[in-house]
């Protein structure tokens, strides 16, 4: 009886080693479910990814552009095959699915150029937005810049901030916005860059009759004069309204 009780305990013993070799280890990978997990995530990530269409793309464009892009930029930009009828038709596609879609923009033909542009009906709370982002006053950087534009004018962008030595985009926009300054026209040179200039609500600001009324340089240079018109430009408060 013990002999049979001992052999039937070794049985179990030899039986319980083999499991245990057959399990795998909770800790140790599983270089095949490893692999099937990365297919599986790097699958879902590429069906997450958006369409690069040529619409898109005309699209992106323009809406990282902060001024209009001709049809022969947007053309030199995307290396579109189509040429230029590719592009307007892609303009329109954009349009009508902006409109289906019942979307506040739509890309605009403007000063020679497409911009995206939001539709006339949202100006008033547009208004609002402008008014909220900081006082109507001009600062120093905006006195700076649009004193460029007046004694420059006609003057491109380009020009400007090789005067200043900083980027000028969002300062000109924000300046047109006020109604102080105006695209005039297009230059004469490669990309016919957008040439800008002063306003007839620049003249009335500045209580100016024509832009000769303007202060001559060698007047600016003269620090009490400069101080004081320095202090007089500041005090006027300019709203989006008129």
């Amino acid at each position: 009886m013990s002999e049979e009780l001992d052999q039937d305990i070794e049985n179990t013993e030899i039986e319980s080693s083999d499991t245990q070799e057959e399990t795998v280890s909770p800790d140790e990978p599983n270089s095949d479910s490893s692999e099937e997990l990365n297919a599986a995530v790097e699958q879902t990530a590429e069906s997450q990814m958006p369409d690069v269409t040529v619409e898109s793309v005309i699209e992106a464009i323009l809406f990282a552009s902060d001024e209009p892009l001709s049809i022969d930029r947007l053309v030199s930009i995307s290396e579109f095959t189509g040429g230029t009828k590719q592009v307007r038709q892609c303009i329109e596609t954009l349009n009508q699915q902006y409109a289906d879609a019942g979307r506040a923009f739509r890309i605009e033909d403007i000063a020679g150029g497409f911009q995206m542009m939001t539709l006339p009906e949202y100006n008033i709370w547009l208004k609002k937005l402008l008014r909220d982002r900081g006082d109507n006053k001009l600062t120093a950087v905006a006195l700076e810049t649009l004193a460029i534009i007046a004694y420059k004018q006609p003057i491109i962008r380009a020009d400007i901030e090789a005067i200043r030595g900083v980027a000028c985009g969002e300062m000109i926009r924000s300046l047109m916005y006020k109604g102080l300054v105006k695209i005039v026209g297009k230059a004469e040179i490669l990309g016919r860059p957008l040439l800008y200039g002063t306003t007839k609500k620049f003249l009335e600001v500045f209580g100016l009759s024509t832009l000769k009324d303007l202060p001559k340089v060698e007047e600016l240079k003269q620090p009490n004069q400069n101080e004081e018109s320095r202090d007089s430009l500041s005090r006027h408060s300019f709203s989006d309204g008129g």
